[in-house]
C-alpha cells in the first residue's frame, strides 16, 4: 500500500489567560508570557516549593462546576456557559474531557467538515493525557476513606470522569464520530505522540480524517508530585520562571490546558479545497532502551532524528527546530547537543514555547504543535524567552571521557535561540517532545505548496 500525504486542517484549544486561538496567536508572538502565580498552590505555603503555573480555571473556559452539597469539594459535574456540549455528554465529562470537546469542536469548524465526514467510519478519534483524573478521585476518596460516607454519594459518574480513556471518549460521543477511537498515554510526549499515531492512521490508509491531540486538567495533584520530585522552577517572578536553555534554569513550569487539531488525507483536502494549515512529512516515535527512566539519552534522541528524516524521505534541514526545552538542567542542554549533532550549528533557529506558557505535561506536545502551525501561518519564530544568559562552560556530561556529542558550550549557539519572536521564512518546522521512561516522538511539517 503506497503512503497517503497527510494535511493538518483545523485547530483549536485551551490555552492559559486566553479567550480563544487568536489570543493565544497574538500574545505568542508579542513575547508574552502566560504564567502566573497560582492561588491554589500559594495558599499552601511553604508545604510547595513552587507555587507558579500557566493554569486555566473553570470559569475561564466557560464552564461552571456544580458541587455535590454532600461531599466536600467534589464536582458532581459541569454547565457549558455556551450551550454547546449537550448535558448528557456533560454528565460524563471532567475539566479536560470538556476542553477537549471545545478544542475539538472549534477544530472541526475551522475544518469545515460536515455533519456526515465527522460522523463518518473514516474519521478517527485520537486524544490522551499525561494525568488519570486525580481532581476527581481525591475528593472522592477522601470523602468515602476518611468521611465514612457511602459510595452511592459519588454519583454514577466518577468512573468515567477519571479513566485514562475519557476525553477520546467523551469527543466522540459529542461528535457522534464512528472511526477508531483511542486514548493514548506517553507522559510528556502524550500530544505530540496522539498526532503521530493519527497520521500513521491515514497515511496508511486506515482512516480518511482524524481529530487528534491532548488536554491535561488543571489539578493541583498533578503539580505537587513534581513539587515533591523538586523538579519545578521557583524563585523567579511568574513570568521569568520558564527559562528554556538559561545559564540559570533550574526547574520547569508545570502547567495545563488543551490543543488539538484535524488531519485529513491530503488528496480529499484539495479536493473539498480546505484550507491546509500544514503538510506533515514525517513522524518517528522510539524509547531510548537505557533502562532509565527520567535521564534524556543523547543516543535516544539522534536515532529519533534518522527515523524522522527516514519518514520524511528527506534530509533537508528544518528552518525550526520546536524543542521539547521544559528548564530542567539536564533535559535542555542534552537536547541542544543532541539538535547541533545532527543539524550543525547554522541554518535554523530553536523555538521554546514553554518559555511562554510552561510545560502542559500530556498535553505539552499538542499544544506545541498548534504553536509550530502558527509558526508557519506568521512565517515568525516563537521565542526562547529569558535565555538572555546562557552558560560558557562545557555541560558535566560533555566532560566524560566517553561523550561523541559536541564540544562547545551552550553558549556557543547564542544564534539559533532567539531571545523574542523573530521573522523569517520558514518552509519546515520540526517538533520534538519527550517523556518519562525515555519516550520520544518527533514530527516534521511543511508548509502546503
Amino acid at each position: 500500500m503506497s503512503r497517503r500525504k497527510v494535511a493538518v486542517v483545523g485547530m483549536g484549544g485551551t490555552f492559559p489567560t486566553c479567550s480563544n486561538l487568536e489570543d493565544f496567536e497574538s500574545r505568542l508572538f508579542a513575547n508574552k508570557s502566560l504564567i502566573r502565580e497560582w492561588p491554589e498552590a500559594s495558599a499552601f505555603g511553604k508545604k510547595l516549593r513552587s507555587h507558579v503555573s500557566g493554569y486555566v480555571t473553570p470559569e475561564e473556559s466557560g464552564i461552571e462546576p456544580v458541587y455535590s452539597s454532600m461531599l466536600d469539594n467534589y464536582v458532581e459535574y459541569y454547565r457549558d456557559l455556551s450551550g454547546k456540549i449537550p448535558t448528557e455528554t456533560l454528565a460524563t465529562s471532567d475539566l479536560p474531557s470538556i476542553w477537549s470537546m471545545q478544542g475539538a469542536d472549534q477544530a472541526v469548524q475551522m475544518a469545515g467538515w460536515n455533519s456526515s465526514e465527522v460522523s463518518s467510519e473514516q474519521t478517527a478519534v485520537i486524544l490522551g493525557s499525561a494525568g488519570g483524573g486525580n481532581a476527581i478521585l481525591r475528593p472522592g476518596w477522601h470523602a468515602f476513606f476518611e468521611d465514612g460516607k457511602k459510595s452511592r454519594l459519588l454519583g454514577s459518574h466518577n468512573v468515567d470522569h477519571a479513566m485514562t480513556y475519557r476525553e477520546a471518549a467523551n469527543v466522540s460521543c459529542f461528535l457522534k464520530t464512528k472511526g477508531i477511537c483511542e486514548g493514548l498515554g506517553s507522559a510528556c510526549a502524550t500530544g505530540l505522540g496522539s498526532i503521530g499515531y493519527a497520521y500513521r492512521m491515514i497515511a496508511n490508509g486506515y482512516q480518511e480524517r482524524a481529530i487528534t491531540g491532548a488536554a491535561e486538567g488543571t489539578s493541583l495533584e498533578s503539580f505537587l508530585g513534581f513539587d515533591a520530585m523538586s523538579v519545578l522552577s521557583r524563585g523567579f517572578a511568574p513570568e521569568d520562571s520558564s527559562r528554556p536553555f538559561a545559564a540559570d534554569r533550574a526547574g520547569f513550569v508545570c502547567s495545563f490546558g488543551s490543543g488539538i487539531v484535524c488531519l485529513e488525507n491530503l488528496e480529499l483536502a484539495e479536493a473539498r479545497g480546505a484550507k491546509i494549515l500544514g503538510v506533515i512529512e514525517g513522524y518517528h516515535n522510539n524509547a531510548d532502551g537505557d533502562g532509565d527512566m527520567f535521564s534524556p539519552s543523547f543516543d535516544g534522541q539522534r536515532r529519533l532524528w534518522q527515523g524522522l528524516f527516514s519518514d520524511a524521505g528527506t534530509d533537508a534541514k528544518p528552518d525550526v527546530v520546536k524543542a521539547h526545552g521544559t528548564s530542567t538542567p539536564t533535559g535542555d542542554s542534552l537536547e541542544l547537543n543532541s539538535i547541533v549533532s545532527v543539524l550543525g550549528s547554522e541554518g535554523y533557529l530553536v523555538s521554546a514555547p514553554k518559555s511562554q506558557f510552561g510545560h502542559m505535561l500530556g498535553a505539552a506536545g499538542s499544544v506545541e504543535f498548534v504553536v509550530a502551525l502558527l509558526m508557519l501561518k506568521h512565517n515568525k519564530v516563537s521565542p526562547c524567552q529569558n535565555s538572555e544568559t546562557l552558560s560558557e562552560d562545557l555541560e558535566p556530561f560533555q566532560k566524560n571521557p566517553e561523550w561523541s556529542g559536541p564540544g562547545e558550550p551552550i553558549a556557543a549557539y547564542r544564534n539559533l535561540l532567539p531571545t523574542t519572536a523573530t521573522s523569517t521564512f520558514i518552509e519546515r518546522v520540526a517538533c520534538l517532545n519527550y517523556g518519562f521512561g525515555g519516550t520520544n516522538a518527533a514530527i516534521m511539517i511543511k508548509r502546503y505548496e
